[in-house]
């Protein structure tokens, strides 16, 4: 299984590029957010790879980072989204911009992806949902890197999920909770708030 090529770009365009590793030349087929972060022609790169090996035929798909990779691989877990959408889809949204979408369930955001439909945009946020951990969600609906004081945030999520709670439910109710208890309250007193919230809700 080839994991990355490490190597010369010979040719880049916003769905392919060509690599020279060691005088061989391997054809990738790349994400736009991939395209965008490589170099000029004969400048060394190295691209993560996801290998795809079917009966009649073989593809490397290539990523600049781990995050784009991890994401095409999660897509691919889905029925009915083979690699080509996968990468559609990567090339339409940003990877924070996609798993945001996924947590907030705005299945119009991503069917309005070329290539994507209304009921595979339902599906990719139905599967994939539960599968964006707190911290994910919680960096990707922020808009950036979570700070220290957001960590209580993501451990009041994680209990609330751990105690039966869907994560976009647990994401929302922390968030309300942290705001009414203050930036010096413990995560404690966040879950305890939320869990307040709930009950007086049913």
């Amino acid at each position: 299984m080839i994991t990355f090529l490490q190597g010369v770009l010979v040719e880049k365009a916003p769905s392919r590029a060509v690599l020279n590793v060691g005088g061989v030349g391997y054809e990738v087929f790349i994400p736009l957010s991939s395209y965008d972060r490589l170099p000029p022609p004969d400048a060394p790169v190295t691209l993560l790879t996801y290998h795809h090996i079917r009966e009649d035929q073989q593809s490397l798909f290539g990523f600049a980072t781990e995050a784009e990779r991890d994401m095409f691989e999660r897509l691919l877990d889905i029925s009915g989204v083979g690699p080509k959408l996968a990468l559609s889809v990567l090339s339409g949204l940003s990877v924070r911009e996609l798993k945001a979408s996924i947590v907030e369930g705005n299945t119009k955001r991503l069917s309005g992806i070329s290539g994507i439909g209304k009921k595979t945009a339902e599906r990719i946020v139905v599967e994939l949902k539960d599968k964006i951990s707190a911290g994910e969600a919680l960096e990707a609906t922020a808009g950036g890197e979570v700070s220290p004081d957001d960590l209580r945030l993501r451990d009041a999520v994680m209990a609330l999920v751990a105690l039966g709670y869907k994560q976009a439910d647990a994401l929302k109710m922390a968030r309300v909770a942290a705001e009414q208890a203050g930036p010096k309250a413990p995560v404690e007193e966040v879950i305890r708030r939320s869990l307040a919230r709930a009950t007086a809700s049913t």
